[in-house]
């Protein structure tokens, strides 16, 4: 008996990971070969080329949204590891303290600095910076450091009494001078060829200049020196580029019978707002035998207005008015990207950063493979 191949329906049924009240099934990739009777799912780059797609939904400078749909959940997470982990960025690493009276430790007050972010020229942060590597010969470490490996920053800052201050006032950072100490107040101080890719608006400084370091009362003072140096999340989590960079999968809801009326608003609540619209049932769906619309003309009934906005919570199975009348689920190859970058970075250029580095893993393999057959 010759082999029929698969219907659509059944296409996407294979794709969708099953949500049901107590249980979720299908979980497991059902495309590869040998799986399914004369059907041959050996992977083939042309059918990946046609069915591979990405969508972008939000593209601002501090947070991405896209889906990657046709890859296999390997490839997304790789993806998300390289960004949070491997993509480098620069921080603060040594801190040199001349003076700290403040209420802050010193070790507190440095790992403060260290998780600050910061942004600059990008052709100087990617290009002109090299890695700093830590000499053999500690005795050396001083002779380690240039402007093409390390950034030198300076915070000085001493609170004291506001002469002009009213009489009465009670709010510190009136009645004192630099009560507050904010990342605006550290100073870059560029060497050698620095000026050149980090001046103007690439100048090195804090991304979020209100960020709160410390406050001080009269006669307190920070006084102190940092070097920056490129770095990977795998090494400190300062160094990632992103504040999360997640995925989840695409949710799949289908109404298999009319919801009408009262159990259509209800439905609806059942959503996130958004997810299900209501429409009023039109006369051509009332006269169509068969559709569960007859004689109900003009009543409301419920539709998927958009999945993406669902987080499949299985709130409608837990209602009777709705067994049998919904089935929901995932899609197994459509993920759904959020990318929060931490400002040095613009968060489209976060992802196709990680395009970069896997491509550039693959051919690293793909050499070395060639090496052990000869």
């Amino acid at each position: 008996m010759p082999h029929k191949p698969p219907t659509k329906e059944e296409l996407e049924r294979r794709k969708t990971v099953g949500i049901h009240e107590e249980t979720v099934t299908n979980v497991s990739a059902n495309d590869f070969p040998m799986n399914y009777p004369g059907e041959d799912h050996s992977w083939d780059i042309e059918a990946f080329k046609r069915n591979f797609r990405v969508e972008f939904h939000q593209n601002d400078p501090f947070e991405a949204s896209f889906s990657l749909v046709g890859c296999d959940a390997s490839i997304a997470n790789a993806f998300r590891r390289i960004m949070i982990a491997d993509i480098p960025t620069l921080a603060v690493e040594t801190v040199f303290i001349n003076n700290n009276t403040s209420v802050i430790q010193d070790e507190v007050l440095a790992h403060r600095l260290g998780l600050i972010p910061f942004k600059g020229g990008r052709e100087g942060l990617h290009k002109f910076l090299k890695w700093w590597r830590r000499p053999a010969d500690e005795s050396q470490i001083n002779n380690s450091y240039y402007d093409f490996n390390t950034v030198l920053l300076r915070l000085d800052v001493r609170c004291e009494h506001n002469e002009d201050a009213a009489p009465g006032e009670t709010d510190p950072t009136k009645l004192y001078k630099h009560a507050h100490v904010y990342a605006r107040d550290i100073e870059f101080c560029p060497v050698g060829r620095q000026s050149r890719y980090f001046s103007g608006d690439d100048v090195i400084a804090p991304v979020h200049p209100d960020i709160l370091i410390a406050k001080l009362r009269p006669g307190q003072e920070i006084s102190l020196t940092m070097h920056m140096h490129k770095g990977v999340g795998s090494d400190h989590a300062k160094f990632s580029p992103v504040a999360t960079a997640s995925y989840r999968l695409m949710p799949v809801i289908q109404i298999e019978r009319p919801i009408l009326g009262a159990d259509a608003e209800k439905f609806a609540r059942c959503f996130p707002r958004g997810v299900i619209g209501l429409e009023p049932v039109t006369k051509e769906e009332a006269s169509r035998k068969g559709s569960g619309y007859e004689g109900h003309e003009g009543e409301l009934k419920a539709v998927v207005v958009d999945p993406m906005r669902d987080t499949v919570s299985r709130e409608c199975l837990r209602h009777e008015e709705f067994k049998g009348k919904v089935k929901l689920g995932r899609r197994r190859d459509h993920f759904i990207f959020l990318v929060e970058s931490t400002g040095q970075w613009e968060s489209d250029a976060i992802f196709l950063e990680a395009v970069a580095h896997l491509k550039k893993r693959a051919q690293d393999l793909e050499k070395q493979v060639i090496n052990m057959v000869r």
